[in-house]
């Protein structure tokens, strides 16, 4: 398809704003989901640069979460604001665009600092995961007002502060956010060659409170009932009763104490990842069941903390239709666009669970996150902010909507 004249002066405008400089701003500030200050300095800079767009922009405080403690105690644990925006909410085309400021590197990680591996490869924190994203985000938006499909276009932004821990205190904000949306785009990583993720797994964070009976080793170790290996014969079993529909994986269990005193407390933490709904339903029943035995054969107490944060994500119909028009848009730009499915899991998940479909994948080409070797390929950044903006500029334009009426 050759592309119009407008399209062409939108892709100039989209490649011409300046997203290197702000992703570089935005990753020389530390914010970890954990540190307070700098994820509040991150939303302000944030805040700053999104003013550009028309609309309403607030600043959301974080909805309470609980957390459970080594020690079993179950107290609060704080998050940062949340940036929403809101832009023509009463034009009729509606998208919700999300983002999250947040990294998984604390402010005492070592990796902090920006290097250039070569010429085009920029290595550093949040580069691709998802700075670099939302500096595309960005750019389409922005390229984007400056047409006519604005007059038809209507959109919320989310950017929460909490995506790298499972989006406990933004749930209901981008819930609310996706209602009445005709579709999404949220912009994490695509990999290194472009493909972008498809069908998503859910996944479960648990933390199962064991509550036993301490006792003396050695004079009455019969009286005690140990916690500490009713835990450890837990995770063995859920592990036991997985499998490739719904993987488990027990990652750790807090508790025990001298040697000498049978534990009598223990907490095991443990994520599910489930394939589709029913499998989804089959854990909840395997958990409940599990807990049953063990506290039965170990006459211990057990307390379940925490749910299943993302539902799966399958690649129904709405969401192929999504897909087939970033695909097309890609192909007018030279850019093969390809995905596949995978375990990992984003507040993409979230989304589709609202009956909007997403591509959760519309970020930057970069690769190696979550670790000190984390690159963003920048010329990816026009190239990733070009396909948005097309891509928002064809829906606008009523052409995913004939699709789905087709």
């Amino acid at each position: 398809m050759t592309l119009s004249s407008a399209e062409q002066q939108l892709l100039d405008r989209a490649a011409a704003a300046p997203m290197l400089p702000q992703v570089q701003d935005w990753a020389a500030i530390n914010s970890g989901s954990r540190n307070l200050a700098g994820l509040a300095a991150m939303a302000g800079r944030l805040a700053d640069a999104f003013a550009v767009l028309p609309g309403a922009l607030t600043l959301v405080e974080p909805a309470p979460v609980e957390s459970v403690a080594a020690d079993g105690t179950v107290a609060l644990i704080e998050h940062g604001r949340h940036l929403h925006l809101s832009v023509r909410p009463d034009a009729p085309v509606q998208l919700l665009l999300t983002g999250h400021m947040d990294t998984v590197f604390a402010a005492d990680h070592p990796f902090q600092a920006q290097r250039w591996l070569e010429p085009g490869i920029l290595n550093g924190p949040g580069v691709a995961d998802m700075k670099g994203g939302i500096a595309v985000m960005l750019a389409a938006l922005g390229a984007i007002e400056a047409t006519d499909a604005a007059a038809t276009l209507g959109y919320t932004v989310v950017i929460n502060s909490d995506e790298e821990v499972g989006s406990p205190s933004s749930a209901a904000l981008l819930r609310d956010a996706a209602a009445g949306k005709v579709a999404a785009f949220t912009y994490e990583p695509a990999l290194p060659d472009g493909t972008l993720a498809g069908a998503r797994a859910g996944s479960g964070n648990f933390s199962i409170i064991v509550t036993g009976r301490s006792a003396h080793a050695g004079r009455n170790p019969e009286e005690g009932r140990n916690a500490l290996v009713a835990a450890a014969d837990l995770a063995l079993r859920l592990k036991a009763g997985s499998g490739a529909a719904c993987s488990c994986n027990p990652a750790k269990i807090d508790g025990g104490g001298p040697n000498n005193v049978v534990p009598d407390h223990a907490v095991l933490r443990v994520n599910f990842r489930p394939r589709t709904p029913a499998d989804e339903i089959a854990a909840r029943a395997l958990i409940q069941a599990t807990m049953a035995a063990v506290a039965r054969d170990h006459d211990v107490r057990l307390h379940l903390h925490g749910g299943f944060g993302r539902p799966p994500k399958p690649m129904d119909a709405k969401a192929e239709r999504l897909f087939g028009l970033v695909k097309r848009c890609g192909a007018d730009l030279g850019l093969p666009i390809g995905w596949r499915d995978t375990g990992g899991v984003c507040d993409g998940n979230n989304i589709a669970a609202c009956g909007v479909p997403v591509v959760d994948t519309m970020g930057v080409r970069g690769g190696r996150i979550h670790s000190d070797a984390e690159f963003l390929l920048t010329e990816s950044l026009a190239e990733r902010a070009q396909l948005s903006a097309l891509a928002i500029w064809r829906i606008a334009r009523g052409e995913f909507e004939r699709g789905m009426a087709a």
